[in-house]
């Protein structure tokens, strides 16, 4: 594959919230991947020792990691039977989400609840979006709804076939702690991922899940800390934020409050790192393609959150928590990236300070594996930079 060069870059959001502004303008990626960081020397050796480049003039304005939407509830391919829409993960691209993660297929008309069929749901789901991503977002599928029956051969078998998240604990018949917990330990034991339904409920069948049933059962994420839609109170955030390291999950299909008071006790306390950014949509609440945006733009504008801090939430952070190669701009990770800028209108001089001032962000451009998705996001507002590519 041809390198393509990134540069004229004003500012480099890393993704990282320990080191989120990186003192660099040029980004140089090859075969899919970042393989450079820096300032404008690197564009040399591309000169003398590559074949023809594309290169990619950011005109000033700021890249950032694809973002990560770390809730999703897909079926099968780019369509929602819960909204009856088409195409809302490609509209989400276009709010420059270049990765999502289900957490449960449980909108699946007719959805199995017998172990046998929450296998095939759960290998279905994972081998689709792994042949065929929407619009080339990285759809991170299968997660597995907990129902009576599972036994441990069944998460073993699970993972033997490429499986591993478990869905939100609470969304199937399991929800116990004394049920669930088992179950987790088993997940856990064969390398899966397990979130874990938080608040009250969501649709028929889920429950309502206090503090004490998640320390019970110890998953991995507390899926939307802030509800989904109703939130646990600040009391029970408090226990999970003192009683345990969870990563505690923010979602824009939540409640706002308690979003604000979650990020502002966890940096009092300097552990921003366990926060991550979710739409849990599609739900009742709709599809939100610009909703891990809006997010970002809430904690960064409304909890007094620096803005690249708060997107460091949507990418770094749950890179981390996940064990993916993205949402980090260093060597060796997968060129996922975004361009953005300040929106037409924004008194923000760049997208950063658009963002504090709780603007949504114009979207220029995002790639995914080093590969131009989207030009010009049909979604956002117009960026006021432009960008410019050509074949060197």
């Amino acid at each position: 594959m041809a390198y393509t060069a990134i540069t004229n870059i004003g500012i480099m959001v890393s993704g990282n919230i320990n080191k989120p502004i990186l003192p660099a303008d040029t980004i140089i990626i090859h075969d899919g991947k970042i393989e450079a960081v820096g300032d404008r020397k690197l564009l040399e050796p591309l000169k003398l020792h590559s074949d023809a480049y594309k290169l990619i003039d950011a005109g000033g304005m700021t890249v950032v990691p694809g973002l990560i939407d770390s809730h999703v509830h897909p079926v099968i391919g780019d369509y929602t039977p819960r909204q009856k829409m088409a195409d809302f993960i490609d509209s989400s691209l276009h709010g420059g989400v270049t990765t999502m993660i289900s957490a449960g297929e449980c909108h699946t008309p007719g959805r199995p609840t017998d172990p046998v069929g929450v296998k095939a749901l759960a290998v279905l789901a994972q081998r689709s979006f792994q042949k065929q991503r929407p619009g080339g977002v990285k759809v991170h599928a299968g997660a597995v709804i907990l129902e009576q029956g599972l036994t441990e051969a069944d998460f073993a078998e699970l993972a033997t076939n490429g499986v591993w998240l478990v869905g939100e604990v609470g969304l199937g018949s399991i929800k116990k702690p004394a049920e669930a917990a088992p179950m987790v330990q088993w997940a856990k034991a064969h390398g899966m991922k397990v979130m874990m339904h938080t608040g009250g409920t969501s649709i028929p069948g889920s429950s309502t899940v206090t503090a004490a049933d998640v320390l019970a059962v110890k998953p991995d994420v507390v899926s939307h800390i802030n509800g989904g839609p109703t939130a646990i109170s600040p009391a029970e955030v408090d226990k999970l934020i003192t009683d345990s390291d969870l990563t505690l999950e923010i979602v824009q299909c939540g409640n706002p409050r308690i979003a604000d008071y979650t990020v502002r006790k966890l940096a009092q306390l300097g552990q921003l790192d366990r926060v991550i950014c979710g739409n849990d949509a599609p739900s009742g609440t709709g599809v939100i393609p610009l909703g891990i945006l809006r997010t970002i733009v809430q904690i960064a504008s409304m909890s007094a959150i620096p803005a690249e801090a708060a997107i460091a939430m949507a990418t770094g952070n749950t890179a981390q928590v996940y064990g993916l190669n993205t949402g980090i701009i260093a060597p060796g990770k997968e060129a996922d990236l975004a361009i953005i800028d300040t929106p037409l209108g924004s008194i923000g001089k760049n997208a950063l300070e658009a963002i504090q001032a709780g603007d949504i962000p114009g979207v220029a451009l995002v790639l995914i594996d080093g590969e131009i998705k989207v030009n010009k996001s049909r979604n956002t507002p117009p960026a006021a930079g432009k960008v410019m590519v050509e074949q060197v």
